[in-house]
């Protein structure tokens, strides 16, 4: 089982919090595409033996792509790789690119996911974080979208400098309002080189706030388990049947490879990720070579990995797995570190599993980095 993320390098404009690459120049579209359809051909032996379960279109702004050029790079997947019968295939999407028109080409095509990024049903937020769309869009999107497509996720973000506790209580009743089956919630994160840093640090901007990021988090957690959604990695929360499928593959540790600029691909010993330049991602490309960088993964790194996307989930850690994979002294390194976080109560130990508890959730990071083998 493996899966292909596809990264599409283009937004209207910038948002002010966020450090993915993208463009806001279309000038070289035709040529990215094109680039994307060939590197796909050039890496299809990577994943020759293994079936491709997922395939996520991601970015940048997917949506921004017509039907016909969403359906070129479905094509080029499936003459090069074995697709499962029934794949997950997500596209990215923004409000503002979501018209009826829009939602009915793509329900008749093969993409069977929505990822809508809302962020807040607030025009202040949108307007603070530089969203393309307004909060009336928002909603527009989700009541066509929801007639047809049943398996939608949206993107809401809390920790945001003056939204309220109503506000936040009001953008999640809003959600549930329209039958979403799947929320993935992030708090807002002051990344380096944004627009937003630079604003904070100007003081035009007030700083994020833990205690009122945790506040949020606290009544997301909550009010998602009252309308039957299952917390199942820190920031996704899903109905039964309806975990992203494509995510959890990474959070499982499984294949994958990133196609487009900046894209990162992943296999247990190695990982790899291409440059974040258009032009010079293009010209790569077209002179058939991949311009990735890789890095060899040590058991050390390889046990890390695992510490840090597992502890993320429902699933935890498994001192089985440790000992099948990395040996006895990391498992006896795991229950050592353990001992202090299983006195704060900030993790369990359910017989060969080890989890966060519902206190050590919003902790996770930092106590994944407490297990790490330097």
């Amino acid at each position: 089982m493996a899966g292909i993320y596809i990264h599409i390098p283009f937004c209207k404009q910038a948002c002010h919090y966020c450090d993915f690459h993208f463009s806001t120049s279309l000038s070289k579209k035709d040529e990215m595409i094109s680039a994307i359809q060939k590197e796909l051909f050039l890496r299809k032996s990577e994943l020759s033996e293994t079936t491709i379960e997922t395939i996520y279109f991601g970015g940048g702004t997917p949506s921004m792509l017509s039907l016909e050029e969403i359906q070129a790079i479905l094509k080029t997947v499936y003459e090069n790789y074995k697709v499962s019968h029934n794949p997950e295939i997500t596209l990215e999407a923004n409000p503002d690119d979501l018209t009826e028109i829009k939602i009915k080409e793509l329900a008749a095509s093969p993409i069977n996911r929505l990822s809508i990024g809302i962020q807040s049903f607030f025009e202040e937020h949108l307007q603070a974080m530089n969203r393309a769309h307004v909060a009336e869009e928002a909603k527009k999107c989700l009541e066509l979208a929801t007639h047809y497509f049943d398996n939608i996720t949206i993107d809401l973000m809390y920790g945001v400098p003056n939204m309220t506790i109503e506000q936040w209580k009001t953008n999640l009743e809003t959600a549930f309002s329209f039958g979403i089956n799947h929320i993935s919630s992030y708090a807002l994160t002051v990344e380096p080189k944004t627009a937003l840093e630079k604003f904070i640090r100007q003081g035009k901007y007030p700083n994020v706030s833990e205690e009122e990021a945790l506040a949020h988090f606290t009544i997301l957690v909550e009010e998602t388990e009252k309308q039957g959604f299952i917390h199942y990695e820190i920031s996704n929360f899903g109905k039964p049947n309806y975990f992203s499928k494509h995510n959890t593959s990474y959070w499982k540790g499984a294949t994958y490879i990133g196609i487009g600029p900046g894209a990162h691909s992943f296999q247990k010993t190695m990982r790899s990720w291409n440059v974040s330049n258009n032009p010079l991602y293009i010209k790569s490309i077209k002179e058939n070579n991949l311009p990735s960088t890789t890095e060899n993964l040590s058991l050390d790194d390889q046990y890390n990995e695992y510490v840090m996307t597992g502890l993320r989930t429902i699933w935890g850690i498994s001192l089985v797995y440790i000992q099948q994979e990395f040996g006895g002294s990391y498992v006896d390194h795991t229950l050592h570190i353990a001992k202090t976080h299983l006195q704060e109560k900030t993790i369990s130990q359910e017989a060969i599993f080890i989890k966060t508890t519902q206190k050590g959730k919003f902790l996770c990071d930092g106590i994944a980095s407490d297990f790490f083998r330097i």
